[in-house]
């Protein structure tokens, strides 16, 4: 049995540090995108550190999904809510720290890795690892749907509109906008909820 998870306080220096130390330690790993992590993030925010309940792990992630921008927008979203119990400027400094940690790291290795990957455009090295980055990208992003799945789907109405949008987007060439209007109008409607 999972005992109760108790939110740390991040009302001071020591816990802000925390979370820069936590998205620091994600950065490098972020192989096809922010979202592969995904999972982690999950498990961080709600399970370990208990910033956030899967709930509102769920609204965050469909904010930043929605809103334009990169996918790692999620971690600014966490840090804020890691912080929010402190108040809006706590928060907006850990919103600012974690977004910043994640992606410091991550964009001056790729400016480095970019600069230097035409020296082996003739490697066969160069060619095996973009070819086997593919694969372990994809299969990074399923787990990460699995784990959005079980995140924000609750009873059957809602797994069978989700199996229906990804068996549609799969199969024809709508726009994503049609299925997000059709989920929104059967949310409104109390079809789905969470």
């Amino acid at each position: 049995m999972m005992e109760a998870c108790t939110q740390l306080r991040q009302g001071d220096w020591s816990q802000l540090l925390e979370v820069i130390r936590t998205f620091l330690s994600l950065s490098l790993f972020s192989l096809g995108g922010g979202n592969t992590l995904l999972a982690e993030y999950h498990h961080l925010s709600v399970d370990q550190y208990c910033w956030l309940t899967p709930s509102q792990f769920a609204d965050l992630y469909a904010l930043a999904e929605a809103a334009p921008g990169p996918s790692s927008m999620i971690v600014g979203l966490l840090g804020m809510g890691a912080a929010w119990r402190e108040g809006p400027l706590w928060a907006l400094l850990s919103a600012y720290a974690a977004e910043l940690a994640v992606l410091l790291p991550s964009t001056l290795l790729m400016v480095l890795a970019s600069l230097s990957w035409n020296m082996l455009k003739d490697s066969p090295w160069r060619l095996a690892f973009e070819r086997g980055m593919g694969p372990i990208t994809l299969g990074i992003l399923f787990s990460v749907g699995v784990k959005i799945l079980q995140t924000s789907n609750h009873g059957l109405p809602a797994y069978a509109v989700s199996i229906a949008v990804c068996v549609l987007m799969l199969r024809t060439r709508l726009s994503p906008l049609w299925f997000m209007a059709v989920a929104g109008l059967l949310g409104g409607l109390g079809v789905i909820n969470r």
